[in-house]
């Protein structure tokens, strides 16, 4: 492939003048229509070392609203970037609607760089096909447009300028040891960009090769292309041609198969209906005892995967009423809390909205040795947003695997996740909703929205059961609690917790067991609160 890209490709200098202006003014006046169309688009630059990407950039960039577009120069992760999943610090550099992001080289680097200089185990880079696929999808069927440039120059052009440019003080910086330590590894970079376009060009997302060994032809074919696939996808009965110079690749991509571990489970995993077991119910003094224990066992395990450097993603979603809140509250009142963080998580708004939808949820992850904890989560996709209609039926359908895409990347990085639905009956939610009502310290719970979506129980029922059969992995299992008895809920929860971070972090928490009806400050005052046994009050 790359063989077939040099050739005798040159522009002269009269010809170049007249032809820039030209490209800079349509390049602006679709940069306008992008923006008012709320399109955005992602102009990405990879290629040899002195092989013209800043030059290009410049080019591209001179005339364009410098309000409308961000430039992202991509050099290895910093400290705080090797902390989240590799592919964290492009999600959060996604453009808004109408923006454009210029990515002076990119994702590719972990199949590139990090695999031939050996910053990524061969699993790692091997696994970043699958991820760079399943991003770049994920970008396209949420509207954007990617334009994807390898910008190719033959050994001996790279080692020419290399020179040239170190002859002048005022330009000798900009080769380094690194620059000649990739020149001297020309063939083994050659080889990995090879297999780097078959496996990653495909029929929307094609890469663009160019002869960059004349720099005004090279400039010119990159304006061409960015020119021709916006005014195609801004106006689609204008289907430009293919840019003269630019090399199309024809190899289809096969579809990455699932990783080991993360196989759906079987629909019988989805079974939400099994509710009021009498058997599901606590004693004050079986529930004090439990809770106790639980969350002792929990703060040091939450210190052991600090220690180990694990972060904890823990996700609650549920029926209105069905008690998130008080569950999330057990579950952290004996963490420490600056190893933890809760977020709540509701309508997008502001730049949560200008973004793929994932992009706020790439964004609250936890470091390494964090806890994130998501009161409603990422699967609003396929619940409150697909019944009310705020995304279409190609969308939600669609998040399915994308979700199961975006689990699989973090559990990839270390992290352990764990996925509650908290289940209730119709009856139990309006006793609450009821007293909800009533009480004065409650009533602010209570929202027309939540009395909206009680009326549309059995459309929410039939996509809860979806999103459990659809989401539920081996690696990332729903874990459905009967929520109609609190008590019996809370323990439920904490206790699998406790389960999947020892069986996870191979540590057993080892402690002393408070005596039976011994109590701290905190339970004696719980314990002096007037409940019904058989539900868990309402605490």
């Amino acid at each position: 492939m790359l063989k077939d890209v040099l050739g005798s490709n040159s522009v002269p200098k009269s010809t170049y003048a007249a032809q820039i202006v030209a490209c800079r003014n349509q390049l602006y006046d679709l940069q306008v229509q992008a923006r008012d169309a709320g399109l955005p688009f992602i102009v990405l630059l990879e290629g040899w070392d002195a092989a013209g990407k800043g030059t290009t950039v410049r080019a591209l960039t001179r005339q364009l609203d410098p309000r409308g577009f961000k430039l992202h120069p991509i050099r290895a992760a910093r400290t705080y970037e090797k902390n989240m999943p590799w592919l964290w610090r492009f999600w959060r550099r996604i453009p808004s609607r109408g923006e454009l992001a210029i990515f002076d080289h990119s994702w590719y680097g972990r199949v590139l760089v990090e695999r031939v200089e050996g910053l990524a185990v061969e699993r790692q880079w091997r696994r970043a096909y699958e991820d760079i696929l399943s991003f770049e999808e994920a970008l396209l069927n949420d509207g954007y447009a990617i334009f994807k440039f390898f910008l190719h120059i033959h050994k001996k052009e790279q080692r020419r300028r290399f020179r040239k440019l170190m002859t002048d003080p005022l330009t000798s910086w900009q080769v380094t040891r690194d620059d000649w330590d990739h020149h001297r590894k020309y063939d083994e970079y050659y080889a990995a960009t090879e297999e780097m376009l078959m496996r990653t060009h495909t029929a929307r997302s094609p890469w663009h090769l160019v002869d960059a060994t004349d720099a005004r032809y090279r400039s010119l074919e990159v304006f061409r292309t960015v020119i021709s696939g916006l005014e195609a996808r801004l106006n689609p009965q204008a289907n430009g041609p293919t840019a003269s110079g630019t090399s199309a690749l024809t190899v289809a991509t096969p579809a990455a198969a699932p990783a080991p571990g993360h196989r759906r489970l079987p629909a019988s995993a989805a079974d939400i209906s099994l509710l009021g077991d009498p058997t599901h119910s606590l004693t004050r003094e079986q529930y004090d005892q439990e809770l106790l224990e639980h969350q002792v066992a929990l703060r040091l395990l939450a210190h052991q995967a600090y220690l180990q450097r694990r972060p904890v993603v823990i996700v609650f979603e549920g029926w209105d009423a069905a008690g998130k809140g008080g569950t999330i509250k057990r579950l952290t009142e004996r963490l420490d809390p600056r190893g933890y963080v809760v977020h709540a998580i509701g309508k997008p708004l502001g730049e949560d909205a200008t973004r793929h939808y994932l992009w706020r949820f790439w964004a609250r992850l936890p470091e390494l040795g964090q806890i994130a904890i998501f009161d409603r989560s990422w699967y609003g996709r396929v619940l409150v947003e697909r019944v009310e209609g705020f995304c279409s039926e190609s969308d939600w359908r669609r998040a399915y695997h994308e979700i199961v895409q975006f689990e699989q990347q973090l559990q990839d990085f270390g992290a352990i996740l764990l996925k509650f639905w908290m289940n209730i009956s119709q009856d139990e939610q309006l006793r609450r909703f009821e007293d909800r009502s009533t009480d004065g310290m409650k009533h602010w719970k209570l929202t027309d929205e939540d009395w909206r979506n009680r009326g549309k129980w059995d459309d929410y029922e039939h996509a809860v059961r979806d999103m459990i059969r659809e989401t539920s992995t081996a690696a990332a299992p729903w874990t459905v609690v009967d929520g109609n008895f609190k008590w019996y809920a809370r323990v439920k929860v904490l206790r699998t917790v406790r389960e999947r971070l020892s069986e996870a972090l191979d540590f057993e928490p080892s402690f002393k067991r408070p005596a039976a009806g011994s109590k701290s400050g905190h339970d004696q005052k719980d314990s002096g609160r007037r409940a019904k046994v058989s539900r868990g009050g309402d605490q």
